[in-house]
């Protein structure tokens, strides 16, 4: 049975929006789990480097205005709202204005396209974690399903990597390889869901459109302790092992991000480019979905199926939508081994 919605809400990760939000929210994002301070403090010089402002905020703003301005031109007529999960607003205050305004059931766009622990379980967790704290009358939220091979996602990232593609010299064009990047995990948290998978099929759609064969997928961003095993490679040693055989031209396309993340400005921007120079190559990011309109369109378009007795389902390749309704058990944290016994 259709249910009946009366707002989308629009669910991200958070960023600080000055110097003196940056310690703070990072931690908020470390909250319960052991890490030192003197590694919050290295992770802050980076967003010091942009006058400790994430880009994430200004982000979800002009994403909000374009899909306020969708909305208003095609339907449906609802209320739109912004939470985060680890800055402001919080999700927790928007669930108590939303209760305010007398919304009772919402849908939940989360700035994710893929399946994994931090990327989709502790979304959910956090939205019943906001719930609760919201106290009673808080409205009932569905999370919109995962979006990695809609087109709406896939064909803006086409474009925006075949524009990368046009910034090379058209006589080295054809030699210049086509890099896709997404955030590292540990390889325990990676186990736990269809990631690696999902990213893939994305790097696949989008390297077949463009008629390139020869493309790679790297991870960046990686933290946490060294001897951890993560998802690799990562970005600056393929970089290195390109430039090795000869590479002069590389492309990247950060699929793992929707918009301009901290790790994209500063891990790829700066990090990334920098040791790119020191090989002689030459490397152009091609930009992320951001507001792109067929991107702004998707995110319609999924809030379409929901209110539809026989949705289109809109899927690009062989492995068909994702669900609306992630299993109880999906994307789990990874088991943590007991303590030694004696």
């Amino acid at each position: 049975m259709v249910q009946r919605y009366d707002a989308l809400l629009l669910v991200s990760f958070g960023g600080p929006e000055g110097p003196d939000d940056v310690m703070p929210f990072l931690r908020n994002v470390v909250r319960g789990r052991n890490v030192p301070e003197d590694r919050l403090r290295q992770v802050a010089s980076q967003y010091q480097h942009f006058g400790g402002v994430s880009p994430i905020g200004g982000q979800c703003r002009a994403l909000m205005k374009a899909l306020g301005e969708e909305l208003a031109q095609h339907g449906p007529p609802l209320a739109l709202y912004w939470g985060n999960r680890h800055w402001h607003p919080m999700l927790a205050d928007t669930l108590r204005g939303m209760a305010s305004d007398g919304v009772r059931r919402a849908l939940a766009f989360v700035t994710s396209a893929y399946a994994s622990w931090s990327g989709c379980r502790q979304y959910l967790d956090a939205i019943a974690r906001a719930r609760t704290e919201a106290g009673e009358g808080a409205p009932e939220v569905d999370k919109l399903r995962l979006y990695y091979n809609h087109p709406g996602f896939v064909e803006p990232l086409v474009e925006l990597t075949g524009a990368a593609f046009r910034r090379i010299a058209e006589d080295r064009r054809g030699d210049a390889r086509l890099v896709f990047t997404a955030h590292s995990l540990p390889r325990a948290l990676a186990a736990t869901s269809d990631y690696e998978s999902q990213l893939a099929e994305t790097a696949r759609l989008v390297a077949d459109a463009l008629h390139r064969s020869d493309w790679s997928l790297v991870y960046q961003s990686r933290s946490g302790p060294p001897g951890q095993p993560w998802l690799e490679p990562d970005i600056v040693d393929h970089l290195r092992m390109l430039a090795s055989g000869g590479v002069r031209d590389v492309v990247v396309s950060p699929i793992g991000f929707v918009s301009d993340h901290m790790e994209v400005v500063y891990d790829l921007d700066l990090q990334a480019r920098s040791r790119a120079v020191e090989l002689g190559v030459n490397m152009v990011r091609a930009a992320t979905v951001g507001t792109h309109p067929r991107f702004v369109r998707m995110i319609r378009e999924l809030v379409d199926e929901r209110l539809t007795d026989a949705p289109v389902r809109l899927h690009l390749g062989s492995r068909g939508p994702a669900p609306d309704t992630c299993a109880p058990d999906c994307c789990p944290a990874p088991r943590r081994p007991p303590p030694p016994s004696g």
